[in-house]
């Protein structure tokens, strides 16, 4: 997966589409990680869902206030796809993040939140 293609992807979405791409990733996470292995190791991977996803949750609030303090797109989709040394929890996060980017649809939303 070439982080930055994924990065100008993103990038290129309106900020509904984003809160809505990363409300997809939330649940697409957690269906992966629910219908895991259960071992032992599993522990740690729906710490690490349970982490990732309320990062999401308060990143689409700020998406949808329009918060200017929210991170950067780059370091959002690094966070999201960067290399880690649990590579189940890597591949869990890749293949939760594949299923999205191929059934995502852009609405080409033109809602403004702040608008008077």
């Amino acid at each position: 997966m070439n982080i930055q293609s994924e990065i100008d992807f993103f990038s290129e979405l309106g900020l509904v589409d984003k809160a809505r791409f990363l409300s997809k990733l939330m649940s697409e996470l957690s269906e992966e990680v629910k219908n895991g292995a259960g071992d032992v190791s599993d522990l740690s991977r729906y710490r690490f869902a349970v982490e990732i996803n309320q990062r999401l949750a308060r990143l689409v609030y700020q998406l949808l206030s329009e918060d200017l303090a929210r991170p950067q797109d780059d370091v959002v989709i690094r966070m999201l796809l960067s290399t880690r040394a649990d590579k189940a929890t890597e591949k869990l996060m890749h293949k939760a993040y594949s299923r999205v980017v191929t059934s995502f649809e852009s609405h080409d939303t033109t809602v403004l939140l702040n608008a008077t």
